[in-house]
């Protein structure tokens, strides 16, 4: 694809370098945006985007290199200076005072006044018609803590609105949004293009792009390594770029032959969420859980592991009956938990890495009193190595590293724990496609051990490709499982949710 710039492109940051201390973040990266364009930005984690977008928002300067608006030469030292020329960022992580309303998380920082006084009136009608172009209405004078996820970014969308952003970045949006959430996501970009308005779009979920992006723009190590037509280039091409290397299959397939049940559960309900659940595990199988946000996956998951008790319903392990009250009685009975939200249940993000490491297999390294801190250390750097975790040493804070390197840490501690039934809840979240890959072939590594393996995910093309059986379940409920992976497709799952 041609790269020379045109007179009419709305953005342009060209030759942008930046260097943080050890390593080069950005080299060279030159990067266009028309108007009424959407931009797919895609690269591992680590590849420079957030970098990228940071200097774009004015969180960072440059060490050098130059962005021009509209052809004028535009240089901030804030992010305020950044949207008063029209610039805003969505991050994935909302930038929104949950005890506050709509309306004032909307106005925070540039209220309507009137006499000394806030214009409440004005900040309501305003409000209203700014949901309006996105085809939203919401109450708002509700607290941001009641809505939804989705809500929540429709809420950031329409604070973009108000600072009348001519760029709005998306970063991962969709990750935590249900399929319906998605499609309502696309039509409100859609048309935010028909007001002009351009978007650059972050996101490690590939089906994606190539339905909402105009252009796709790939760094890999801090360079742009290519731009491209998403209706001319194969998925498969694609994800090279990314990663820099051949990728035979996307989902490595188990071909190991289950053994005996190793998990039995009978009956099980909690009474809201959870309806007479009742399958089984064996040794060296994989199953999926397929079903819609809310269809209480989830929820049985937490079950199994001792998070919350149910009120009917019986667990087996290796044809036993067995109590499981709480997550410790779980990792006793050698049970894991990768939950969905890494950073909420899964690390403690002001502790290093080792420590998050250490912490459910503190008996290990015990050496009463003491603790046998060599061991420990030891024990993380055979996981450090084999799992490729990036980190500049092990006393690094767990909170600095990617997303893809912080799963690796949660899977580590899990690994080092020797659990027989390992279960991954949404494993490969806000993961890019290289350290996606990666983590596949560590799951079907541990099937091939003989441990058994249960994936919650609400993408369906992962548990096709990795699973020797997926069960669907729907509002609580079993709806269908699924044996041949050989010929089912997404929209038959889908319909066996809905059956």
């Amino acid at each position: 694809m041609n790269n020379t710039f045109q007179k009419t492109s709305l953005l342009e940051m060209k030759n942008i370098t930046k260097n943080f201390p050890g390593v080069k973040a950005l080299d060279n990266v030159t990067l266009r945006l028309e108007k009424g364009e959407v931009l797919a930005l895609l690269g591992e984690n680590g590849a420079g985007k957030s970098t990228l977008m940071k200097i774009l928002g004015g969180a960072h300067s440059v060490d050098s290199g130059a962005i021009y608006i509209d052809n004028k030469l535009i240089k901030f030292d804030s992010p305020s200076q950044a949207c008063d020329v029209g610039i805003s960022i969505i991050y994935q992580e909302f930038n929104l005072i949950p005890d506050l309303t709509i309306r004032d998380n909307i106005f925070l920082g540039k209220e309507k006044t009137r006499k000394g006084f806030i214009d409440y009136n004005f900040e309501k009608r305003k409000a209203r018609t700014l949901f309006g172009k996105i085809g939203l209405k919401i109450d708002t004078e509700v607290l941001c803590s009641s809505l939804t996820v989705a809500e929540q970014q429709m809420v950031e969308i329409a604070k973009a609105l108000s600072i009348k952003a001519k760029i709005i970045v998306m970063d991962e949006p969709s990750a935590t949004l249900s399929n319906n959430e998605v499609l309502k996501l696309f039509s409100i970009i859609r048309d935010l293009k028909r007001q002009d308005i351009s978007v650059i779009y972050i996101s490690h979920r590939l089906d994606e792009i190539f339905e909402v992006a105009d252009r796709v723009m790939v760094l890999r190590d801090g360079v742009n390594v290519g731009e491209e037509d998403p209706k001319c280039i194969d998925r498969g091409v694609l994800i090279e770029k990314m990663v820099g290397r051949t990728i035979k299959s996307e989902f490595p397939k188990n071909t190991v032959i289950p053994g005996k049940e190793r998990l039995r559960v009978e009956n099980i309900s909690d009474g809201a969420n959870v309806h007479n659940i009742s399958f089984n595990l064996h040794e060296r199988e994989i199953i999926g859980f397929a079903g819609l946000v809310g269809a209480g996956r989830t929820d049985l998951m937490h079950l199994i592991f001792g998070i919350g008790k149910p009120t009917s319903g019986c667990i087996f392990l290796n044809g036993i009956e067995t109590k499981i009250n709480n997550p410790r009685d779980a990792i006793r009975n050698q049970i894991s938990l990768l939950t969905e939200d890494r950073k909420k249940h899964g690390l403690v993000l002001n502790h290093s890495c080792i420590e998050n490491f250490g912490l459910p297999n503190l008996k290990k390294y015990i050496r009463f009193p003491f603790l046998d801190k060599r061991k420990e250390r030891d024990a993380f750097e055979n996981y450090v190595s084999d799992l490729k975790i990036k980190i500049t040493d092990h006393e690094s804070m767990v909170s600095n590293l990617s997303g893809g390197n912080q799963q690796k840490v949660v899977l580590a501690k899990w690994l080092e724990s020797n659990s027989d039934i390992i279960i991954f809840d949404e494993p490969t979240r806000g993961i890019d496609v290289g350290a996606k890959y990666e983590i596949y072939l560590l799951i079907n590594q541990l099937a091939n051990k003989g441990k058994s393996i249960i994936i919650v995910s609400s993408e369906l093309p992962e548990l096709i490709g990795l699973c020797n059986r997926i069960i669907v379940m729907h509002e609580g409920y079993i709806k269908g499982e699924v044996n041949d992976m050989t010929t089912i497709t997404q929209e038959e799952i889908l319909k066996i949710a809905f059956s």
